[in-house]
């Protein structure tokens, strides 16, 4: 195929993603201003009943899959305003137009390990968003423990003091809370409900608070003496996990310039001798020396980004 024709099709592609993004961007904005008036007017009216989900035929038909409960799971601990079935119809149109980019500005070889690039980069991104909201939370907790501390200490039972959190906490901290306090307003114990934040949004921090309130609530104790306790311990290693992070940033940096670096260097040499890529992959040897590349440089990527993790 011509290549003019698959950058036309490339960049199509391309623009029609980037309007429904932008469709999607403008929607969730609408709720959310729709909720702000909600909130500052107090007017008695019903609540919103929020945007309006796409794809619903694609989302009922996935949620059936395995694959549809799993992306499910997934994004449930994202925090991402998305259905399964409206992230993959997104996820499928950024990879067919990074596959058709890919053949036109490199070599047709390089549409399909550029679309398989594109899915793993599609999990990469829930993973990245998990850990993201994860670290939020987790500089939330000191806060959380000193408005328990408080409540507690006030005479407040600790259920009426997860209420109160969670309506004076942002998210995630907030919206994690809120389902605590409907789990425990449905009859559930305190132990289940906090047990499904831990699993949720695993960390040694939240473990270490939520076996403080669970010891607590069976065998009392002085739990406010504790929470106190809990908060200073609680903000020292999250000003250590700011350090560590500022102290590694460089390293960080690192590994995601080695696979750009890869790529970089394609572009380098097609612009160099136009055509080159193209007689170098029409060879059995050429696109084994070029898959051996991507593995060598995801390898860098991989191991750059291993030894650079520190648990704190």
């Amino acid at each position: 195929m011509n290549p003019l024709i698959l950058l036309t099709l490339g960049a199509t592609v391309l623009a029609c993603l980037f309007v429904v993004l932008g469709l999607h961007a403008y929607a969730a904005g609408r709720a959310q201003r729709a909720a702000l008036i909600e909130r500052l007017s107090a007017s008695g009216a019903p609540p919103p009943l929020g945007r309006r989900r796409r794809f619903q035929g694609v989302d009922r038909r996935l949620r059936r899959t395995e694959l549809g409960r799993r992306i499910e799971r997934k994004l449930g601990v994202t925090g991402l305003d998305l259905t399964p079935g409206e992230f993959l119809v997104y996820v499928l149109a950024a990879v067919v137009g990074v596959w058709l980019v890919s053949a036109s500005f490199l070599a047709p070889f390089f549409g399909p390990v550029a679309a398989v690039i594109g899915l793993w980069a599609a999990n990469a991104f829930l993973n990245w968003q998990r850990s993201r909201r994860n670290e939020r939370f987790i500089n939330q907790l000191p806060e959380l423990a000193r408005i328990l501390a408080n409540a507690t200490q006030a005479g407040l039972a600790l259920r009426t003091a997860i209420g109160m959190a969670a309506d004076e906490l942002e998210a995630p901290a907030g919206e994690e809370l809120a389902r605590v306090a409907d789990r425990l307003a449905i009859g559930h114990s305190i132990e289940e409900s906090l047990g499904e934040i831990t699993e949720r949004l695993p960390s040694r921090e939240l473990v270490v608070l939520v076996s403080t309130l669970v010891l607590s609530a069976r065998a009392g104790g002085a739990i406010v003496g504790s929470l106190r306790n809990l908060t200073v311990t609680l903000e020292q290693r999250k000003e250590t996990r700011r350090e560590i992070r500022t102290q590694l940033s460089q390293v960080t940096v690192t590994a995601y310039l080695v696979p750009v670096m890869g790529l970089g260097s394609l572009l380098l040499v097609d612009a160099m001798m136009p055509g080159a890529l193209d007689r170098m992959t029409g060879a059995v040897i050429g696109q084994t020396a070029v898959l051996v590349a991507i593995g060598l440089f995801t390898l860098g990527f991989v191991l750059i980004r291993r030894l650079s993790k520190i648990d704190v």
